[in-house]
């Protein structure tokens, strides 16, 4: 078996291992655990000075999102959310001032309307003052992630010049990814980690 094959085989036992733990924990136990979260969040320093918020919109047994989406704006900063673009592994940003014009992808995931007028360039061009919320079914201690298998957030990492956060719950953290075979060349590495008990800035 090469070494790819390994790892993607690696990654499918792993998704499958943390997919079962993050459904079951219960809704309550969630949202406390969230709460936290979105909690430690708000004092970060980067995201109280950051004008722009990127962030993912929670589907399924995500973190949360939704609290943080509206506490940015009761800050006055703008927020953008992804819209995946089909056949491919990229996301375009849309920046939005209500949830309620969403519109739902074939995968079932909300998403905002392709609206030219709202679109936002995130690419290297992008301020430093942005702020980018990452989701994941693991994070390790280095910041690594295990994602959903779409290659969409490392696409965007590799050229995202603002500050990256992974949200993710204790539970969900690993010592490390690679050991695992659970990363490969291609995986980024976020800025930061928000738990619900700490913050981890692997490069400090």
């Amino acid at each position: 078996m090469g070494m790819s094959s390994e790892t993607d085989q690696c990654k499918r036992e792993q998704r499958n291992r943390l997919r079962a733990l993050r459904k079951s924990l219960g809704q309550e136990q969630r949202l406390c655990i969230d709460a936290k979260i979105e909690q430690r969040l708000l004092s970060l320093p980067e995201f109280q000075t950051c004008e722009l918020l990127l962030t993912y919109l929670d589907f399924g047994s995500e973190v949360r999102t939704r609290g943080i989406i509206q506490a940015a704006w009761d800050r006055g900063k703008l927020v953008a959310l992804p819209r995946c673009v089909p056949h491919s592994r990229e996301m375009r940003w849309y920046c939005v001032t209500s949830l309620d014009s969403l519109v739902r992808s074939p995968l079932g995931v909300e998403e905002p309307p392709a609206d030219e007028g709202a679109e936002l360039p995130v690419g290297s061009s992008c301020k430093r003052d942005a702020l980018a919320l990452v989701p994941g079914l693991a994070f390790d201690e280095r910041g690594f992630r295990l994602g959903y298998g779409g290659g969409f957030y490392d696409t965007f990492l590799a050229r995202f010049a603002g500050h990256s956060v992974g949200l993710c719950r204790e539970c969900q953290m690993v010592d490390d990814l690679a050991a695992l075979k659970a990363i490969d060349s291609h995986d980024l590495a976020v800025d930061m980690l928000v738990t619900e008990g700490r913050c981890v800035r692997p490069n400090a």
